[in-house]
């Protein structure tokens, strides 16, 4: 009887088994590892620098449960101009936070430069906000006893040391207020300090600056000034700029206008301000 001759098993006949996760890796372990990736593993220009999934925000008063933020998802481009606009209890402060990295998602994903921000630990989103975002504030937050340079220096104190006064001057330069250097706030109209506040964020290089309500406290002719001045860092320097406020002429000069209700986004458009 013939005997049957044995087929060799060719590269195609061969079934490439997947390696079944490890079970002892928690689903916090495989956050902490999309944390971790850097930047370059990922095509140049691929990815938003920012990317908000399904996030909702619920934070425990008492015995109720309320629903800051309910399921949003968004992206913004590096040298996005965006502004976020919502009435009082709207969600656009929680979510400034969230973006800024002072608070993290109940549920859903928050990814800054494809780093996943909820599974990175308190001094690792201290060491974000210091880097990374800069922060411009409604009642500008200077120290009165300081000079406007001083102010500036501030961030500084907890990077490096060197070269601090040579930067602060030129962040000052940059919102044109270097000959304003050595007074202090109250030697200054609003305006001004805003300017100062604007500048103390730019000193440390951040990718996005975030401005909650900056023209707030200002007239129309020093709100139009602070307008100027973010658009000319958006416009030259690509410095991705994100404003929240209420003011519907202040959203009209950015390029893109988020609006929120009821803790969720009802309408994400362009404005008809020009794309550069």
């Amino acid at each position: 009887m013939a005997r049957k001759r044995r087929r060799r098993k060719s590269t195609a006949d061969t079934v490439v088994r997947q390696v079944p996760e490890d079970s002892s890796m928690t689903s916090r372990k495989r956050a902490r590892a999309r944390a971790d990736r850097r930047p370059a593993e990922r095509r140049s220009g691929s990815a938003p620098l920012l990317r908000l999934e399904e996030v909702t925000k619920t934070y425990q008063m008492g015995e109720v449960e309320v629903g800051a933020l309910q399921g949003v998802s968004l992206e913004i481009g590096k040298g996005e101009m965006v502004s976020i606009m919502g009435p009082s209890g709207s969600g656009k402060s929680t979510l400034m936070n969230i973006i800024g990295c002072l608070d993290v998602p109940t549920s859903g994903s928050y990814f800054l430069d494809e780093r996943d921000v909820g599974a990175l630990s308190d001094n690792r989103l201290a060491d974000i906000r210091g880097r990374q975002i800069g922060f411009v504030f409604q009642t500008y937050n200077l120290l009165p006893r300081m000079s406007a340079r001083a102010n500036v220096e501030l961030p500084l104190t907890y990077t490096s040391g060197r070269g601090r006064r040579r930067r602060a001057q030129e962040a000052l330069e940059r919102v044109g207020l270097a000959d304003r250097a050595s007074h202090k706030p109250t030697e200054l109209s609003g305006g001004q300090q805003q300017r100062v506040g604007i500048a103390r964020a730019l000193v440390k290089e951040p990718a996005i600056m975030l401005a909650d309500e900056p023209t707030g406290n200002l007239d129309s002719r020093s709100s139009e000034e602070i307008m100027d001045v973010l658009k000319s860092l958006n416009r030259d320097q690509r410095l991705t700029v994100i404003i929240v406020t209420h003011e519907e002429d202040i959203a009209a000069q950015t390029d893109r206008v988020i609006s929120m209700l009821d803790g969720k986004v009802v309408r994400d458009g362009r404005t008809s301000r020009q794309s550069r």
